[in-house]
């Protein structure tokens, strides 16, 4: 599948989110997207043990080092790209992790609004 353009959501060229662990929906480091991205994995994250654990009790356990998937598991820190839908799960739970805005993609404004995003901004804005 062909990537989107990579814009990241202030506009300007996406940065990479994380190369360890590698995260994105191409395995790239980067938050890039595609139509075949169902899960819009388009926001940087920044995991804390409370969103892991929100992950785990909404069925998406991040922790659990998976081998068959070369899936170490995630860990409080890390740095990981996240589906947007889940991120404004956990906003409206009161639970959204960090986000780093200059990593997050364009793509991820259709489901999560930017004033939302800037809430929980890693960067001074």
């Amino acid at each position: 599948m062909e990537k989107d353009p990579s814009f990241n959501a202030l506009g300007s060229a996406l940065q990479l989110c994380s190369l360890s662990p590698l995260t994105g929906y191409f395995r790239t480091g980067a938050c890039d997207t595609c139509s075949g991205d169902t899960g819009s994995h388009t926001i940087c994250a920044i995991m804390t043990e409370e969103f892991l654990a929100f992950s785990k009790y909404v069925g998406n356990d991040l922790s659990t080092p998976n081998p068959a998937y070369g899936f170490a598991g995630l860990k409080t820190g890390d740095q990981w790209c996240l589906c947007a839908m889940r991120f404004l799960q956990a906003h409206d739970e009161g639970c959204a992790p960090q986000v780093n805005l200059f990593a997050t993609h364009v793509r991820a404004l259709e489901i999560v609004p930017i004033d939302v995003l800037r809430q929980y901004s890693i960067e001074p804005l």
